[in-house]
């Protein structure tokens, strides 16, 4: 029998290894299947987001990082703390499940490899080269790196569990003070990963926790003391968060997202092309920053892939995210469901035709048909919808599809269809992309050592293998000089 309750506590802070209680704020979390308040809305006080930032200082100043006693012994901790998340990925998926409104089987796949990716930081612990030398002639020059300092990772409410566990274990690995702060719609996820790295036995200060709203997220990354700032979300947040970071030249991670491209050659294959897009726009009910938004295919190709999605919205079953035999569940917050009503009627403006097609379930959540918006302006069609949605636009030949998908590049992810892989990958490497999938749309890494940028409006940085010196380590040469330099 399927169990559609899952309860969730208030949230709490954790600040110099005590949990604390936060200041509630005049709104509510909500269940997005039935709109029924969960918990307040929480925010942590100034005093005690004073004391973390006091804190995470301290732990840096006093930490040895080339001492190899500290590095094995923050992965023994990471080690621990995997294991610890394995005890509770049933509970971690029912969590993300009714926060972000993912269907639970969705969410299951996603808390099975949390252990992974916090073993994987393990091992990056284990074999960071903390101190290289260099060739200089017989001289004693090595290359030293060196976490940054302080972090703040601030995370968002459609990966609630994976995004603040992967970012979290990459900046432990690293060695820096941690500063996590959740989205304040979806908290209770990364309450539990927090409660698992402190299970582990991380020593007080390494790790904390916070809440609020953007005021929080702009009190955090505009303090001087934060040396690094990881951040995943919208592209107004990450331009704030950029423009505070100017003033010191903060490290910056920023993961924007955009309205991803998707060419359809004239070679594509129509099942294929429908089977991959429905999954993108589906997948995490379309509240993912990769998935696909604009679709431009062959003007023959329009009405029968618009045909083809169509038929395939109208046999999922859309209900529940707590409900075993769910295909998609309800968008996650009550904002975020406003935002996508609006981008909808803005589609409309531009003169698409809308397709709703799917079954909606008698609730009272945020529940929402997945879309086929078809027809619109393309140079018009540029704002990122996140959700369950795309915009299906007809071209007069792959190299149109090309110009229209580098008109308004979103710079994160793109997707090629076509029976002719080599001149699919051809066109590929020409979208101004961080990744560029072909006849597929799935969420997983596309290989194990794939490495992405984030281009143009997409956001700062990028990621990829090895996070913790990618994103959270600088280097620093320190050696002997010589007279016998040429300058």
């Amino acid at each position: 029998m399927t169990t559609m309750n899952t309860t969730l506590a208030q949230p709490r802070s954790y600040i110099a290894g005590e949990w604390v209680q936060c200041e509630t704020l005049d709104a509510w979390n909500v269940d997005p299947n039935t709109g029924e308040p969960v918990h307040a809305m929480v925010t942590t006080s100034s005093d005690d987001l004073e004391r973390a930032l006091q804190l995470a200082v301290e732990v840096y100043d006093a930490s040895d990082f080339l001492d190899d006693d500290v590095r094995l012994q923050r992965a023994e901790v990471l080690e621990r703390a995997a294991t610890n998340v394995e005890e509770r990925i049933e509970e971690i998926a029912r969590i993300d499940a009714l926060t972000s409104g993912t269907a639970i089987g969705a969410t299951r796949t996603v808390a099975s490899f949390l252990p992974y990716r916090l073993r994987a930081a393990a091992a990056e612990a284990r074999t960071i080269a903390r101190v290289t030398p260099l060739a200089a002639d017989g001289r004693d020059v090595r290359l030293h790196r060196i976490p940054w300092g302080p972090a703040a990772i601030l995370t968002p409410w459609n990966g609630p569990s994976f995004i603040p566990a992967a970012k979290v274990a990459s900046a432990l690995a690293a060695g820096c003070p941690v500063i996590l702060k959740p989205s304040e719609h979806a908290p209770a996820s990364a309450q539990a990963i927090v409660e698992c790295f402190v299970d582990a036995g991380l020593p007080d200060g390494a790790l904390q926790f916070v809440h609020g709203t953007g005021e929080i997220g702009a009190a955090l990354t505009g303090d001087r003391r934060v040396q690094v700032v990881s951040f995943t979300g919208g592209p107004g947040a990450g331009r704030a968060i950029a423009r505070a970071a100017a003033e010191d030249f903060k490290v910056l991670q920023l993961e924007l997202g955009g309205n991803n491209p998707a060419l359809v050659l004239d070679d594509a294959d129509l099942d294929v092309t429908a089977d991959g897009l429905l999954t993108g726009m589906t997948n995490l009910n379309g509240q993912w920053c990769e998935g696909p938004g604009k679709v431009f295919a062959p003007h023959r190709l329009v009405e029968p892939l618009r045909e083809a999605l169509n038929a395939r919205i109208a046999k999922l079953r859309i209900g529940h995210s707590l409900d075993e035999t769910t295909d998609i569940g309800p968008i996650s917050n009550a904002p975020h469901f406003r935002t996508l009503l609006q981008r909808i009627d803005g589609l409309r403006e531009l003169g698409a035709e809308i397709d709703q097609v799917g079954e909606l379930p008698d609730l009272g959540g945020f529940f929402l048909s997945p879309t086929v918006a078809t027809g619109s302006d393309p140079d018009r069609t540029t704002a990122e919808l996140f959700g369950p949605v795309i915009s299906l636009h007809g071209v007069d030949s792959d190299g149109e599809a090309l110009r229209l998908a580098n008109a308004n590049p979103s710079g994160l992810d793109a997707y090629v269809f076509g029976t002719d892989t080599d001149h699919a990958i051809a066109i590929g490497s020409r979208v101004r992309s961080g990744e560029v999938r072909v006849n597929g749309a799935k969420v997983a890494d596309l290989g194990a050592d794939s490495a992405q940028s984030f281009w143009g409006p997409s956001g700062i940085g990028g990621h990829g293998p090895a996070e913790s010196v990618r994103v959270f380590c600088g280097d620093r040469v320190v050696g002997v000089d010589s007279p016998d330099l040429p300058m």
